[in-house]
């Protein structure tokens, strides 16, 4: 028995021993690995953060109208200032669409609902990259815009300039001298595409700036609501920004992505109620983009009633 426990504790002695002669080699390599993988996930982290500044950074290049003095993209100038002139309204702002000088609204409406639910969905990670005020201001900059498009409850100006003309002359848009001419929807001359979609953008933007600038948030919800309305009331197809931007897909997408923005910013049972009752206008579809809007509207309304 005593020998037993004598060889028992020199094993158990040997093997603590070996433990200890082979744990710095294990926990050398295991600090490496750690190292490395922190090390690669801090390039990883730096690269995407990289990406999101600079994709930010590419709508104050697109900025049309009077730059604010924190402009970080110093190559450009003051554009358009005139905008708006011939109707005797103020239309000056804005983002010009891709490589061209014509402000399209309903571009322009789309890509602030998806910046705007970014700004919602992804708040903790941009503010951790340091780009949420950044993104804010790239909002902003195409809200004011909107309401200022909206000169009233009726009246909602789409487009400023002429593609056709203003496509056949590429220049800078300090130096342009097409055409500024300006189109717009009204009750007789409806484009519940646009409306809608602007209703969605003032919708997601009211989200926002909701806990930041609250009395901003309220006017955006107010004009999304007015928009709506509107949108519905005198349904028509949008035509004008043809050859260019033309709806292909009808403006019942536009009309449940308009409601389900507005569901979501006020809660409000009566979009929900729209929602379930033009269930029917929603399915399969293969795409998500500025024409075809029921894939966002799916998203959304998924995460609300699953």
């Amino acid at each position: 028995m005593g020998r037993r426990l004598v060889w028992g504790l020199l094993i158990a002695f040997l093997c603590c021993a070996i433990s200890l002669f082979l744990a710095p080699n294990d926990l050398h390599r295991s600090l490496v690995a750690a190292t490395n993988h922190a090390q690669q996930d801090h390039h990883v982290n730096r690269a995407y953060n990289d990406a999101l500044a600079k994709s930010i950074l590419f709508f104050e290049g697109q900025r049309s109208g009077k730059l604010p003095a924190d402009q970080r993209v110093t190559w450009r100038g003051d554009s358009a200032l005139a905008d708006g002139q011939p109707d005797n309204v103020n239309l000056v702002g804005g983002y010009y669409d891709a490589g061209d000088n014509v402000k399209f609204g309903w571009t322009i409406s789309y890509t602030t609902s998806l910046l705007s639910w970014a700004a919602i969905e992804y708040r903790q990670q941009i503010t951790s990259a340091g780009e949420i005020e950044h993104l804010r201001q790239a909002i902003r900059w195409a809200t004011d815009f909107l309401l200022r498009s909206h000169t009233s409850s009726t009246t909602f100006y789409t487009q400023v300039g002429d593609g056709n003309k203003d496509h056949s002359c590429w220049e800078r848009p300090e130096d342009m001298d097409t055409p500024r001419t300006l189109y717009k929807i009204t009750s007789q001359n409806p484009g519940s595409e646009a409306a809608g979609d602007a209703a969605a953008a003032l919708a997601a933007a009211s989200m926002v700036f909701e806990h930041v600038d609250a009395a901003y948030s309220s006017k955006l919800l107010q004009h999304a609501k007015q928009l709506f309305e509107f949108a519905d009331k005198y349904r028509g197809s949008y035509g004008a920004s043809c050859p260019f931007y033309c709806s292909y897909s009808g403006y019942q997408d536009e009309l449940l992505w308009g409601a389900t923005w507005l569901y979501e910013a006020t809660g409000d049972k009566k979009y929900h109620g729209y929602l379930t009752s033009n269930q029917g206008w929603s399915g399969s579809v293969s795409e998500f983009s500025w024409d075809n809007k029921l894939a966002g509207v799916q998203t959304l309304l998924a995460k609300v009633t699953l």
